[in-house]
C-alpha cells in the first residue's frame, strides 16, 4: 500500500515514524508532500520516504492519502489537487473541523476518514476519535485503524459531531493538563522548591494519579474522596476551587474548543 502524506508538519511526521517504527509500511511505499521549500531540506533528512515537491509526482500513485495540513488550507489544497484524485483513493484527514462532506465534494470523491489525534501520538501515546463515510469499505477502515493505531489508542464513532466533540476533549486536551501542572509547579516554586524539584513533585503526582486510574474500577469522584478526608488539607484545596468555579471553568473552556471546532469546518 502506498501512502501519501500531504503536509510534513508535527502530525504528519509523527504518523510517518510512527509507520516506521511499527514496520507497518516500508520507506518505500511512503511519500511526504510539502508545499514550502525550506522543509524540503529538513524532510530528506529524516529519511522517512520520498519527499514530494508537487501533486504531479506523487498523488497518483498513492492508495491511501493523509491530509495533515491546517484547515485553513483545506480549500486551496482541495482547488490545486482535485483534477489529480482518483475516486477509488482513501482520503484520511486529521483537519480540525473539516467537515467530511467538505472534503467529499472538495476533491470529488467518497471515500472519506475523518480523524482527531493528539500529540501524544509523538510517542506513541496518542488517542484518536476517527470516523468515515459509508462508501469506505470494512477492510479499508481497519486498515487505516492499525496505521492509527501505531500512534496510540483509538475509537471509531458513527456520529460525524463527536470528532468536533473529541477535538475539545482529547484533541485541545494536553494543553488542559499541561496548564493544570503549569500553575501548580508555580505553586511549588512560591512555597520553596527549585523548579526541578517542582517539575518531579507535579509530574510524578499527575503520572501516579493516571496509573492509579487505570488500575482500578474507581471513578474519579471516587478517588477524589480517598484523598479528600474530612477537615483535612485536600478538602482545603478542593473547597477553594469550588469558590472560583474551576469545575465549571473547565467545562466551559472544552465547550468553547467544541465550538471553535465547528466553527472551523464552516
Amino acid at each position: 500500500m502506498k501512502i501519501l502524506i500531504i503536509g510534513g508538519g508535527n502530525m504528519g511526521m509523527t504518523y510517518a515514524h510512527a509507520f516506521l517504527r511499527s514496520h507497518i509500511t516500508k520507506k518505500n511505499d511512503l511519500m511526504i508532500l510539502e508545499r514550502s521549500e525550506e522543509k524540503w531540506p529538513e524532510l530528506e533528512k529524516l529519511d522517512v520516504g520520498t519527499v514530494c515537491k508537487k501533486p504531479e509526482d506523487c498523488l497518483s500513485r498513492a492508495d491511501l492519502v493523509i491530509l495533515a495540513v491546517k484547515p485553513q488550507d483545506a480549500a486551496s489544497l482541495f482547488e490545486k489537487i482535485r483534477p489529480m484524485v482518483d475516486p477509488q483513493q482513501v482520503f484520511l484527514s486529521i483537519m480540525a473541523g473539516v467537515k467530511m462532506k467538505s472534503i467529499a465534494e472538495g476533491l470529488g470523491i467518497s471515500k472519506v476518514i475523518r480523524a482527531m489525534p493528539n500529540l501524544p501520538a509523538q510517542i506513541g501515546m496518542g488517542m484518536t476519535a476517527f470516523t468515515s463515510t459509508d462508501e469506505v469499505t470494512r477492510i479499508e477502515l481497519v486498515m487505516v485503524q492499525n496505521l492509527i493505531n501505531t500512534t496510540g489508542k483509538s475509537i471509531y464513532v458513527d456520529n460525524e459531531a463527536l470528532i468536533d466533540a473529541a477535538t475539545a476533549i482529547s484533541g485541545s486536551g494536553p494543553a488542559y493538563v499541561w496548564l493544570f501542572m503549569q500553575a501548580l509547579i508555580k505553586a511549588g516554586r512560591e512555597l520553596g522548591f527549585s523548579e526541578a524539584e517542582a517539575e518531579l513533585l507535579v509530574s510524578q503526582t499527575f503520572q501516579g494519579a493516571i496509573d492509579l486510574f487505570h488500575q482500578s474500577d474507581f471513578s474519579c469522584e471516587e478517588w477524589i474522596k480517598k484523598v479528600a478526608s474530612k477537615g483535612g488539607t485536600t478538602e482545603a484545596a478542593l473547597d477553594s476551587f469550588a469558590q472560583t468555579s474551576l469545575f465549571q471553568d473547565i467545562i466551559s473552556g472544552a465547550e468553547a474548543a467544541y465550538l471553535r471546532a465547528k466553527e472551523l469546518g464552516g
